[in-house]
Order: structure tokens, then C-alpha cells, then sequence
């Protein structure tokens, strides 16, 4: 067979020929692909006629087609669909690609083309999204080191290749971790509380072990969390805490600690070489935040509000154990299982009565639904288009007069081969060429409780929760019309990207929005009102406590990376560090060999490095801006269009508090966020 990747694809909708592609043609692909990418940049640069705009910044734009779309094929199927042979071509490419990112961006004559354009650019007549483009354009080259000489210029090339590969390793020892751990019981009254659905797909996981007189639980979210919640056995409550907790921090050949170590170095001195103080003053320049002080001053103002409010909650949770006659001292263990066991007392809710109303399937019919009341758009599932893995669903989304404007891809189970967590990818971002739209090729991947022999796949209401935040992000990215693919869907600011997520979320609290599918998978019938309101009036139960914790994960994330190239070097013992930073928002005693850094793909193998604080920030934004569909009405569709015509479709091409003002008519104020919090 020929390799797939060499040619145009000849799929519905130019989809990736997942089927044909097998993991020996990446190599071959991608170094033939770089090849081509390499001679359109030597188009451009040996471009005889002066610089413009459409010579340089456009063709620019538009190179590395062929390169950006198999690379993204690659890297998807490396979170989502991975194997160890899969991994090592990973391995092998990143620091290929990086090299080639930096000599076009190292590039001096392709910069003087480039700093010929920006110079003319008061008198080039281009649009708000030429102007934003040629800008981003020029900064991209500075900040990746254009201007820097000799030495300085080589060392920056060898630091992003090397933080490639450190990330790639990063991304694999957690997985290996996670994979690595069963959990086995074999005794029946160790499952004492737990949920019968739980128990279920225990049991299948010990029967796909090869144990069948066992049951088995692992790292991964459906398995992890509700043993946590409702295991009566705290011993292993206990023991499987550890093992979670302790993932990459065992000084064995997963141990993340190196890697942390020299992460935080190279990327200190990455930003020393471009004249920044840190690492964190080189990413916010380009952030909504812009500053790593005016990061850390949010974060801080947000934990005086609510360190004094999750004190008190924790505490409510010793007096509940005692009331419960429980001699015990509350631990890390104890959280989850004791504070599901009051929410149940003090709302008369838990899980197990909510998810009867929540069938994936439902919750997907209902999230479709939603965005077709709010932006016109439907969705058709397709069995002719090419997936990668039997579980995925493809989707044709239609535009209000029937046109397919993109493609949407669901994959909602976990497995082996997948990475933890939830998050919105994309195979091709929506553009325009020659007079055309191009149509966006868009995945949403989580790791939900899958059904088992007994039990459909009734989802948490988080999960719910977790579908609309990642499905908003969809959204971005289907919704998107811009002329450049660098400037579409997702493409803006990290700390504005997570606000069509998050104010995705606020529908899932809304009766009027619930009663589109929220009924029960057994009788059909509608989740009821005085269900809704407890579920609402839950949402704050222990907001404190939440907000705390992901305080302390953003204040980590800025202590990382908020190092001097001296500082940074200084630092031997990841623990240690973590302790100091994790000290201003402590709610328990340290348990000694856990560790959050190890494990902290967001910053150490994702983009979210000097950018965690971003989802607390968006909290800001989705709250503001969700207050004006409570004022004119959940589904109004002025609003609505509103949001779609300023926010989903303008992408990155404007600054997003410009953006952010056209559609809200004012710039963000934290109260919608403190109060729907119950922090005011």
C-alpha cells in the first residue's frame, strides 16, 4: 500500500484516511512534508519583487500545509490513540519539528522580508485581521529569537528542541504510571458503598485483567474517583490515594523530577536570552494578565476571599465526622468520601440519585440541541466518515441554510492508549483560500464512565459539566470565520481561550436548558425542578474549598516559572519547592511521597506553562458574561449572536478585551464570579 500521508486525502470532507494510515508512514510523511515546507520558505525568501503583505505574511501563512497536517494527525493519535512504537516515532519528530520552527523563525533573511512589511504597515490599508497577523507575524520572529547573535541564536535552537523532547517524556512516564496501577480486590465487603454501576465495571476491568474471581480499579478518572467517594474501606481509600498521588515521584525510571528540574532551567534561560526576567515575563507579554505580578496579585485577592470561607468548610467536615461517631483525624483520603456523604445529608443529592437523568447519549442530544437554539447549527452523526478508534462518533455540522461547515469527532471512553483528562483538539483549523472556506476538522476527547453489561453510561453531573466546558471549546473552533488558520477558532490569548468552555457550563444549571434532555434513562421522566434547585443550590457546597485548590495549582504554576536563570539553577528538590509554594493555601498536613508537580502535565507536558491561572481568570470573564444571557434571557438569540459574531467566530483576530467589550459593552468585573461562587 502507498503511504497515505504523501498526498492530497481523497476522504468526505478531506477527513485524515485514519484506516490506511499505518504508524511506519509517519516518518516518511512528515520528513517529506518538512522538505516541502523548507522550499516554500525558500520561495518566499528568494521572492525577487519587493515585500508585501500577500508575498510574505500571507505565504507564510498558508506554507507548511501538508507539514501542519500530518504532524497534527501524529501528535493527536499520541494522546488519544497511542501505542510504545507510536511514541518513539513521537520522539523522534518533535525535536525535528522544533529545529525547522526555529530556523524559520531564526531566519534573517526571512525577517528582513518580514521587517520590511511591518515597517510599511501604517500605509498598507490592511484589515483588522491583516494588521493582527502582520503583528503577530513579526513578534513571533523577535520572540524566537531573530535578533539574537551567534552563540546566543544557537543555544536558543538547542533549548526548544530539548524542551520537546522533555515534554514528550513527560507525557509518557505519567502514562505509564497511570496504566501501571491495578488496584485488586478480592474480597466482596471491601466493595462496602460503593455504587452497583461501580462495581460493574470493576468487574469488567478484573475480567479484560484476566482476573475474573477479582475486581479491579485503576488511576483512570471513572475508576479512581468514585472509589474515593463512596469506599467504605478507608485503609484503601488510602492506598489507592497514594498511588495516585505519588504518580512519577518514586526516583524509579517514570520519575518526573529530572525532568522538572531541567524544564524550569532550560526555560529560564530560553527567556534570559531574549532579555526577559523569567520565564513567566516572556509568555504573559502575550496574555490578557500581561504581567506575572498582576497574575499573582489575582490569584492572591482571589485566595484572601475564599482561604477564610474553605477553612470553614473543612472543618465542617471534622464536625460531620465526629457527628457520624468516627474517631479519626480527617486526611486527604477522607475528603471526597465524607463531604459526598454531607452534600447527600445537607441536599438530599448525590450522585447516584442525578446520574438516572444524565445517559450520555441524552447529554449529547442536549448539548447538540443547545448549540442549535444558540447559533443555529445542527449535527448528523455520519457512519461513512473515517475515525480512528471504534468508539469515536463523526459529525457533519450544519449551518443554518444546510451547508457543512465543519466536522466535529467525539471520544468519550478511556483506554489505554489515551492520556487522563478532557480537552478539545483539532485535525485542520477553519480558513479561506482562493475565495473559499475551508471547513475545520474538530475533536473533543474525555475519559467518561463507559457502560458496562449491566449499565448504560450515565454521567456525573461534573461530567455534564465536562462535556459543555469541552464542547464550548468545540464551538471556538467549528464556529470559527477567519481568512488565516493562525488566527482561528482556539488561536488567542491562553487566557482568554478558556472563556467559550466555561461560560459553556452555566447552561447545565439551567432548567430550561435541562428539560431539552435531562430525563430519566428508565421512565422518560424529566429531571424535576426540585432536583434542578438542589443541583443549584449545591453548585457552591464546598466552592471555597474548590477554589483554594485550584489557587494553589495556578500559584504553583507561577512559582515554577517565575524563576531567574540563578534561581532556577539553585533548585534541587522538586518536593521541597512544591511544599513552599503550596504552604499559603494548605488545608491539610503534607502526606509524605505524594507530589502535584510529577504529575502536572498541564504546565510541564500542555500549554498551560505561566498560564494555569488562566481557567480562574476565564471563571471572571464567563461569569460577566453569562450574567447578560440571565438578564435578556438564557436562549436569547440576540445574544446569542452577539456572542457567536464577536467571541466563537473572530478567533485571535483582535485583542480579545476588544472583543470581549463588543460583545459584553464593558470591560469584565470579578462580582458575577464571587457571588455565583457564594464568596459574596
Amino acid at each position: 500500500m502507498s503511504n497515505p500521508l504523501l498526498s492530497s486525502f481523497q476522504t468526505k470532507y478531506e477527513l485524515p484516511p485514519f484506516s490506511r494510515i499505518s504508524v511506519a508512514d509517519y516518518t516518511e510523511a512528515i520528513e517529506k512534508a518538512l522538505g516541502e515546507a523548507k522550499e516554500e520558505i525558500n520561495q518566499i525568501i528568494n521572492n525577487e519583487e519587493a515585500p508585501s503583505f500577500h508575498n510574505t505574511i500571507e505565504a507564510l501563512d498558508y506554507s507548511g500545509e501538508k507539514l501542519q497536517r500530518n504532524s497534527s494527525i501524529l501528535f493527536n493519535l499520541n494522546s488519544a490513540e497511542t501505542t510504545d512504537e507510536l511514541q518513539k516515532i513521537a520522539q523522534d519528530i518533535s525535536p525535528k519539528l522544533s529545529a525547522f520552527n526555529s530556523e524559520v523563525k531564526q531566519n534573517e533573511q526571512l525577517f528582513d522580508r518580514v521587517k520590511a512589511v511591518y515597517q510599511q504597515r501604517e500605509s498598507l490599508d490592511l484589515t483588522k485581521e491583516q494588521e493582527k497577523l502582520l503583528d503577530e507575524t513579526y513578534l513571533d520572529f523577535v520572540r524566537r529569537g531573530v535578533e539574537l547573535e551567534g552563540e546566543k541564536k544557537a543555544r536558543f535552537k538547542e533549548i526548544s528542541i530539548e524542551l520537546s523532547k522533555i515534554s514528550l517524556t513527560f507525557s509518557e512516564n505519567l502514562l505509564a504510571e497511570t496504566n501501571g496501577y491495578e488496584l485488586v480486590i478480592e474480597d466482596e465487603n471491601d466493595l462496602s458503598g460503593l455504587p452497583n454501576d461501580v462495581k460493574d465495571r470493576a468487574k469488567d476491568l478484573a475480567n479484560k485483567k484476566g482476573k475474573p474471581n477479582a475486581w479491579v480499579f485503576s488511576l483512570q478518572a471513572p475508576s479512581y474517583i468514585p472509589f474515593m467517594e463512596y469506599a467504605d474501606n478507608r485503609s484503601l481509600r488510602e492506598r489507592l490515594y497514594k498511588a495516585y498521588m505519588t504518580k512519577c515521584f518514586k526516583g524509579d525510571d517514570r520519575d518526573n523530577q529530572e525532568l522538572i528540574l531541567k524544564t524550569i532551567r532550560l526555560k529560564a534561560e530560553l527567556a534570559s536570552l531574549l532579555g526577559y526576567q523569567t520565564f513567566a515575563h516572556y509568555i504573559l507579554e502575550q496574555r490578557m494578565a500581561e504581567s506575572p505580578e498582576k497574575v499573582i496579585e489575582f490569584l492572591n485577592d482571589l485566595l484572601e476571599k475564599s482561604l477564610p470561607k474553605a477553612k470553614e468548610e473543612v472543618e465542617e467536615i471534622r464536625n460531620f465526622i465526629k457527628s457520624q461517631g468516627d474517631d479519626i483525624e480527617l486526611q486527604r483520603w477522607d475528603w471526597a468520601y465524607y463531604s459526598e456523604k454531607l452534600r447527600k445529608e445537607k441536599y438530599e443529592l448525590d450522585d447516584e440519585l442525578v446520574k438516572p437523568f444524565f445517559k450520555l447519549e441524552n447529554v449529547i442530544d442536549g448539548v447538540f440541541t443547545t448549540a442549535e437554539k444558540l447559533f443555529g447549527i445542527t449535527f448528523k452523526l455520519s457512519e461513512e466518515l473515517e475515525v480512528y478508534h471504534e468508539d469515536v462518533k463523526a459529525y457533519e455540522v450544519q449551518g443554518d441554510t444546510g451547508e457543512v461547515i465543519a466536522v466535529f469527532l467525539a471520544d468519550f471512553f478511556p483506554r489505554d492508549g489515551k492520556r487522563g483528562g478532557a480537552w478539545m483538539t483539532s485535525y485542520r483549523n477553519q480558513y479561506v483560500q482562493n475565495g473559499k472556506r475551508v471547513i475545520p476538522q474538530v475533536s473533543i476527547v474525555c475519559n467518561f464512565t463507559p457502560s458496562s453489561a449491566n449499565h448504560p453510561s450515565l454521567l456525573k453531573f461534573d461530567e455534564v459539566s465536562t462535556l459543555f466546558h469541552e464542547f464550548g471549546h468545540a464551538l471556538h473552533g467549528m464556529l470559527a470565520d477567519t481568512t488565516y488558520q493562525s488566527l482561528s477558532g482556539t488561536s488567542v490569548y491562553w487566557d482568554f481561550v478558556e472563556l467559550p468552555s466555561q461560560i459553556m457550563e452555566n447552561w447545565c444549571y439551567e432548567k430550561e436548558c435541562l428539560d431539552l434532555f435531562a430525563k430519566h434513562y428508565k421512565t422518560g421522566e424529566l429531571i424535576p425542578e426540585d432536583l434542578v434547585n438542589r443541583i443549584k443550590k449545591s453548585a457552591t457546597y464546598h466552592e471555597a474549598y474548590a477554589t483554594v485548590r485550584q489557587l494553589s495549582f495556578g500559584l504553583l504554576d507561577m512559582a515554577w516559572h517565575s524563576l531567574s536563570t540563578e534561581e532556577a539553577n539553585e533548585i534541587t528538590d522538586v518536593g521541597a519547592f512544591e511544599d513552599k509554594a503550596f504552604a499559603p493555601t494548605e488545608l491539610f498536613s503534607k502526606v509524605e511521597g505524594t507530589n502535584m508537580s510529577a504529575q502536572f502535565g498541564h504546565i510541564f507536558a500542555g500549554g498551560y506553562a505561566a498560564g494555569y491561572y488562566s481557567y480562574k481568570w476565564a471563571e471572571v470573564l464567563d461569569a460577566d458574561a453569562f450574567s447578560l444571557f440571565q438578564q435578556n434571557g438564557v436562549f436569547d438569540k440576540e445574544t446569542a449572536t452577539s456572542f457567536k459574531e464577536n467571541i466563537l467566530s473572530k478567533g485571535g483576530t483582535e485583542h480579545p478585551m476588544e472583543l470581549y467589550k463588543r460583545f459584553r459593552g464593558q470591560e469584565p468585573t470579578p462580582e458575577a464570579l464571587l457571588k455565583r461562587a457564594g464568596l459574596i
